[in-house]
């Protein structure tokens, strides 16, 4: 497994490019290699971040092509197809499929041996076809999963409650899209659980959890696509994996038995070091909540069956 510090990014639209700005501002990696089957693309983003890197942390930034990917020891893919008028993520499996396919193959071909972040879109499905590609373990391919979904479901717990977001623990689980899971049964507040804290307080769960799975069409119809909150996802991972971290981040792995479910990739809490995901956790679940995961798995399964 490679030791370097560089990252290579494949895909540059306005996630790879907004992950690329958030990384040089971290200051995480001493070279970061932007590719993108428009080089002049590539070019022009790469140019407009070394700019702004001219007053922040020396990091050496350049459009390059796969025989880069091989001395990285992360690549993040974010290449794929795009939704359009508020299609499920689910609806370009195919097309991305493609695309995810290809850039993995040449990034193997040109000798990558490091660690894959999946960020394209449907991501749970696009990150398991990126581990079949590759050959890779499981453990060394990760996709960026609910990580996002989580940090909204604590920012709008947060929000309802007067509190900061900080002070939230709260996970969502299962797929990145539309069947994804609430876990209310994680939320802690100071060590209590949501009950606890509430009290006689109002509280509005049902209103939270359709505005967390709906935020990324909210925010593609007003824009035309999301970028900010992916791409600071991106950014955590890839900081967990530089810095050997073993932190604990819901991301989309392979479930080996969890919950019953095998052979499928979808977001649990995962610690996180150099090696890619070195454990997966289980927390407690109501019942409903593991009824939930199941059919989240079930959807990301045919999914997965659509696109081989």
């Amino acid at each position: 497994m490679s030791t370097s510090s560089r990252i290579a990014i494949v895909g540059v639209g306005n996630v790879g490019a907004t992950a690329a700005y958030s990384l040089m501002l971290r200051g995480l990696f001493a070279e970061i290699v932007l590719i993108d089957h428009a080089p002049e693309r590539a070019a022009a983003e790469a140019t407009d971040i070394a700019d702004a890197n001219a007053i922040s942390q020396p990091v050496r930034i350049w459009a390059g092509d796969y025989a880069d990917v091989r001395d990285a020891s992360i690549l993040v893919i974010t290449a794929g197809a795009a939704t359009k008028d508020g299609e499920p993520r689910t609806a370009i499996a195919g097309k991305s499929a493609v695309i995810v396919r290809d850039c993995v193959r040449q990034a193997m071909d040109a000798g990558f041996n490091g660690i894959l972040v999946v960020a394209s879109n449907p991501a749970d499905a696009m990150t398991q076809v990126a581990q079949a590609t590759s050959g890779l373990s499981p453990e060394r391919v990760i996709g960026t999963g609910t990580l996002l979904d989580s940090n909204r479901f604590r920012k709008r717990i947060a929000d309802q409650l007067a509190i900061a977001p900080g002070a939230v623990e709260a996970l969502v689980l299962g797929e990145h899209g539309d069947s994804e899971v609430m876990a209310y049964s994680t939320v802690r507040i100071g060590g209590m659980d949501l009950d606890g804290y509430l009290g006689e307080q109002g509280f509005d769960r049902a209103a939270i959890a359709h505005d967390v799975m709906r935020a990324g069409y909210t925010i593609s119809d007003g824009k035309g696509y999301t970028s900010f909150g992916v791409a600071t996802a991106i950014t955590r991972i890839c900081e967990a994996i530089h810095r050997d971290e073993r932190v604990i981040l819901p991301v989309a792995t392979m479930l080996r038995g969890q919950y019953g479910i095998d052979g499928i990739y979808l977001s649990l809490p995962c610690l996180i070091g150099a090696g890619g995901v070195l454990r997966v956790l289980t927390p407690a679940l109501t019942t409903d909540e593991q009824s939930a995961l199941l059919a989240s798995a079930d959807v990301l399964r045919q999914t997965i069956e659509a696109v081989y």
